[in-house]
């Protein structure tokens, strides 16, 4: 009589290595999805930091380039004619040596409800983001209501994946030093993502994981704050 020594794994042991296998494919998916939504929160993060920087280095070139200036704010009736600092709800202008700066906030841009409306636009009628443009007489500040020429400024947040805008924008100045004809600047600037339905109310931070309907990998706001010097009696500024 012959006999079968064939041998081959019970039903248990068959289910047990399959749930082995399931559990250890489960695991590697999840690691996998923790690992993308850490890079893509890091690149998000970059995104914003690279931004604030370039923004707030080139502020201060050109701040610490040229002569003192007035800020007090000029409003929709302004109090100082002179004034290089336009400010309004949806925007403001800064007009410094050869150039003028120009923004619009993000819900502005975005059109939230109950959001302002759009400040600045070029003359082409799209819309501005943070620009620089070339200005040296500072038109853009003494006349508010000009737009502003495309091909005259250059777009230092663009939107993209990451949609970038500024959220707020202060500055503020001590008084020139009689002696050396410097006067310290103050500013303080939010730069972040712009969906909104990620944004706390006052767009200053992104929501908690709980309470956002989006994506957080895809929010940053982070806030940027300069101190500079401009102008001097010895040295020319612009």
């Amino acid at each position: 009589m012959n006999q079968d020594n064939t041998k081959g794994f019970t039903l248990i042991e068959l289910m047990l290595a399959m749930t082995f296998i399931s559990i250890l494919l489960i695991a590697i998916a999840m690691t996998t999805i923790q690992i993308t939504s850490i890079y893509t929160k890091g690149i998000t993060l970059r995104e914003v930091n690279q931004a604030g920087r370039a923004v707030s280095d080139d502020l201060q070139r050109s701040i610490s380039s040229t002569i003192p200036f007035d800020v007090t704010p000029k409003t929709a009736s302004p109090a100082t004619a002179d004034s290089k600092y336009v400010k309004r709800d949806g925007g403001g202008r800064l007009c410094i040596g050869r150039y003028t700066y120009a923004w619009n906030y993000g819900d502005s841009i975005a059109g939230a409800s109950g959001a302002p409306t759009l400040f600045n636009k070029y003359n082409d009628n799209s819309t501005v983001r943070f620009a620089k443009v070339s200005d040296p007489s500072a038109s853009l500040c003494d006349d508010p209501k000009l737009s502003i020429k495309r091909s005259d400024a250059t777009e230092m947040l663009t939107g993209g994946d990451r949609d970038l805008v500024l959220h707020s924008f202060e500055i503020a100045r001590n008084l020139p030093d009689d002696t050396t004809g410097q006067a310290i600047y103050a500013i303080s600037i939010v730069i972040g993502t712009n969906d909104t339905q990620q944004l706390m109310t006052n767009n200053t931070s992104c929501k908690a994981p709980a309470d956002a309907t989006d994506d957080q990998n895809y929010c940053s706001v982070n806030q940027f704050d300069i101190v500079v010097r401009a102008g001097n009696k010895a040295g020319g500024g612009e």
